[in-house]
């Protein structure tokens, strides 16, 4: 395996593809390279490429976790998903555009069952063990989005810009298909570059974990108010980050989220009243 260290965006893309993958702050990229689920022949190390720091509302993809918690400038959702997100070790290495492609942490996928997002004719979860998986949008498959400031972004209206275009977060994700087992839209040798996040009249993030902290979400919910209206982003809960309340689908082992959902909904409605 071979080590590329681009200098610029444009030098970075086009180190991209043909093999090659994208590494940032590598906590989640290592681990799936360890289990053999990614395979690479180059990694692209983006540390001196991807712009990095906060400059108003933009944010540079190469920012990390812990430097977004701790900055007055960041809305109080995404400051506080990032703080619930993962370790300190973790946050200081992870960098918020690695973070918006965080892999499922569904275990029929982490073990390599031949299962639909590994191009296989089965969601394995759907019949087997699925307490942690989705509620909402599950039908073709189950897994739950696990990123926690992607939620945040998604209730804050962020604006994504990559290489080639700007976009608006929800337009990062897709719902895989059986034409496309793919749950983003970008491109093998597309990068994030910054990230604008409007700033909301009042926000905040809840989590529901099996542990009181650095454990991944049953139920994430971020709220932010702009004027009169509320919007939301749900974490945990659908295979991508997801943006409405309407009709969950949950299977027999995953009702109990909707009651969390329900609850953690209406705190964040009060904590961002007027």
């Amino acid at each position: 395996m071979e080590l590329a260290r681009p200098e610029s965006v444009s030098d970075a893309v086009a180190s991209l593809g043909n093999g090659s993958v994208a590494l940032a702050g590598g906590t989640e990229l290592i681990p799936l390279l360890r289990d053999r689920i990614v395979s690479a022949e180059t990694l692209v190390e983006l540390r001196r490429a991807v712009p990095k720091g906060i400059d108003g509302t933009t944010i540079g993809a190469g920012t990390t976790l812990g430097e977004l918690e701790v900055d007055p400038q960041i809305p109080d959702a995404l400051r506080e998903a990032c703080r619930l997100a993962a370790s300190p070790q973790l946050r200081a290495a992870g960098t918020i555009g690695g973070n918006l492609l965080q892999a499922t942490r569904c275990w029929y996928w982490r073990l390599k069952f031949p299962c639909r997002l590994h191009g296989g004719e089965r969601c394995h979860a759907r019949e087997g063990e699925h307490r942690e998986h989705a509620i909402f949008a599950n039908d073709f498959c189950a897994s739950a989005h696990p990123s926690d400031p992607a939620a945040a972004l998604l209730a804050l209206h962020a604006t994504l810009r990559t290489d080639r275009r700007e976009l608006p977060l929800m337009e990062l994700y897709r719902l895989p298909t059986e034409d496309d087992r793919s749950t983003t839209t970008l491109a093998p040798d597309e990068l994030i570059v910054e990230i604008d996040v409007p700033r909301p009249d009042a926000s905040t993030y809840l989590k529901a974990m099996d542990r009181r902290r650095w454990s991944f979400a049953l139920v994430g919910v971020a709220a932010a108010r702009f004027g009169g209206e509320t919007s939301f982003g749900l974490a945990g809960v659908a295979p991508i980050p997801w943006a409405t309340l309407d009709a969950p689908t949950p299977l027999p082992g995953t009702a109990y989220k909707t009651v969390i959902l329900d609850a953690l909904v209406k705190r964040a409605r009060q904590a961002v009243a007027a």
